[in-house]
């Protein structure tokens, strides 16, 4: 499917006159002139990359992978035991890489409940220096093709910049704040918000789409084959399906695989309000019927090229005068709180922690992460009660 049709002038070099011939007809007579259509894909398969693995395998990256993999992690085990012959384990993993004989080690799996329980697959340390090793030098080529409003894990960007930018949206599709009629209240402005969740993401993910879509931006099949690597050590619902979370390459991926979808809702759709964290997005319009017709197409096209869908009890379309549930916070036009849910977990905690159920130094890690996450909300008098 074409994503974007783009005007490209032809001039013919050995000319010393710049005639242009613009009736946009790709079939003119005087092919080496004229302005034709070309689609998107094809513009940016025009730049491709064919020598990234020896990028990836070279000991100068492995080297910055390692001191990637080893972040906030110095003191553990795997670590130590990894640095203590380090040149030697960097030298093996390199020949392994060059030798095509790397095999990742099984992935250790244990489960969070954070609200929700989730399977998080941990990869063994060494395994963890090849992911950063590969996303390294792929990263930047992808990052040129990304759209700005893609805010997962990416350099600057993030949760906050996304809650930002989401309420600016809602700043100019309201027209600055006009109210629905009848209001109650200064928040319950005009226009409304398609909010959707893809159904389980991560263990959806086609690994024959996701490999052609990297090989579009790289030809170089050692690179390919490593990647294939890390995808295959991860034993999903589905053979050929799923990526583990807790994997750099998988939030990377991730990525990758869904800036499918941002490429279509921006210049298929050509949607202004539309914003991505992972597999959450959101459009905003002021019109309900235009945001049916969007969920639509988006539904055709996830089914289509990704093989993925739209997940029912957590996909609609809602007035913003009745506020946004977002990336853990519920947003209005002029403030943002936490979701209760949040609120009584944490409440709990703080109980436990009086009672002496919990000890101190562990409700204090808990503490701080929290007041990180709620300062983004007004939530300054909440702060205030529950601070020990």
């Amino acid at each position: 499917m074409d994503l974007l049709i783009l005007a490209v002038a032809r001039f013919n070099s050995n000319s010393d006159r710049a005639n242009l011939n613009c009736n946009r007809n790709p079939a003119n007579r005087n092919d080496s002139l004229g302005i034709t259509k070309a689609p998107l894909r094809h513009i940016l398969k025009m730049k491709t990359y064919t020598n990234i693995f020896k990028e990836i395998s070279s000991i100068k990256n492995l080297q910055k992978a390692y001191l990637k993999a080893r972040r906030g992690k110095t003191k553990k085990y795997y670590v130590i035991n990894f640095e203590e012959n380090l040149e030697i384990e960097l030298k093996n993993l390199q020949e392994e890489l060059l030798n095509h004989s790397y095999k990742p080690k099984p992935l250790k799996r244990f489960i969070v409940r954070d609200p929700k329980t989730r399977r998080i697959h941990a990869s063994a340390f060494r395994d963890r220096v090849i992911h950063h090793a590969i996303v390294n030098p792929i990263e930047p080529i992808f990052e040129k093709v990304f759209i700005y409003d893609s805010f997962a894990r990416r350099k600057d960007k993030g949760t906050h910049l996304a809650l930002k930018r989401l309420q600016k949206f809602m700043y100019k599709v309201s027209q600055n704040g006009r109210l629905i009629k009848k209001a109650i209240n200064n928040n319950q402005i005009q226009g409304y918000c398609l909010k959707a969740d893809i159904k389980s993401y991560f263990d959806n993910v086609d690994h024959e789409i996701l490999i052609r879509i990297i090989n579009n931006k790289i030809e170089d099949a050692e690179t390919i084959w490593l990647i294939y690597q890390a995808l295959k050590n991860f034993e999903g619902k589905e053979k050929g399906k799923g990526m583990p979370l807790g994997n750099l390459t998988s939030q990377f991926f991730a990525n990758v695989y869904l800036n499918e979808l941002d490429q279509f809702i921006k210049h298929e759709l050509k949607v202004k309000y539309y914003i991505r964290y992972v597999d959450d997005f959101v459009i905003i319009h002021r019109s309900k019927k235009r945001l049916e017709f969007y969920k639509k197409k988006i539904e055709e096209f996830i089914n289509k090229e990704l093989k993925l869908n739209l997940h029912p009890d957590k996909t609609g379309i809602f007035s913003l005068a009745n506020g946004l549930d977002f990336l853990g916070y519920r947003i209005f036009y002029h403030y943002k709180l936490l979701k209760k849910r949040n609120i009584r977990k944490f409440s709990k905690c703080v109980e436990s922690y009086k009672n002496g159920i919990i000890r101190k130094d562990k409700f204090l890690g808990s503490y701080k992460g929290w007041e990180g996450y709620a300062k983004w909300a007004n939530t300054y008098s909440l702060r205030k009660k529950l601070r020990i």
